[in-house]
């Protein structure tokens, strides 16, 4: 029997940018958005914007709705599960810094923590880079939400 873990994807927008990220201490972790795994018995909802708030540290984020959802195999990443990933699109009201690090103090991946993200605004949709393992899964949707 597979594993199935449940996560949550945010696509963290303020204006037309997008919020992505880096790991300095794992260059080989790609560019990413904010993610993480859905706690035993924790609504979906909920658990995107404490993960959104526990890897960014930024306040106020507001939901701008659910985009959808993908079952995405790990067995090419190293991992005999299942990723069932839901994607939401989350605002984040004011000015804000172009960049800076934060510290994930409970990481979902079992890691040791605290673990240093780079985090950094990108124009959406025209200057995202490429994110790694299927981040960017449902932009057409983050588009449509973004009224793009």
């Amino acid at each position: 029997m597979t594993l199935i873990r449940e996560k949550v994807f945010a696509y963290i927008t303020n204006g037309n940018r997008l919020l992505v990220f880096t790991r300095p201490e794992s260059p080989e972790a790609g560019i990413q958005v904010p993610a993480g795994s859905v706690k035993e018995g924790e609504n979906p909802d909920k658990a995107v914007l404490r993960e959104a708030f526990e890897e960014t540290g930024l306040s106020g984020l507001k939901m701008v709705g659910y985009l959808g959802e993908q079952n995405q195999d790990r067995i090419p990443y190293g991992k005999a599960e299942i990723h069932h990933r839901r994607f939401y699109h989350l605002a984040c009201p004011g000015n804000q810094s172009e960049t800076w690090r934060h510290y994930e103090t409970d990481p979902s991946d079992g890691s040791p923590g605290p673990i240093p993200f780079d985090f950094f605004w990108v124009i959406f949709p025209d200057e995202v880079p490429p994110l790694i393992a299927d981040h960017d899964f449902i932009f057409v949707k983050l588009k449509e939400s973004m009224g793009l």
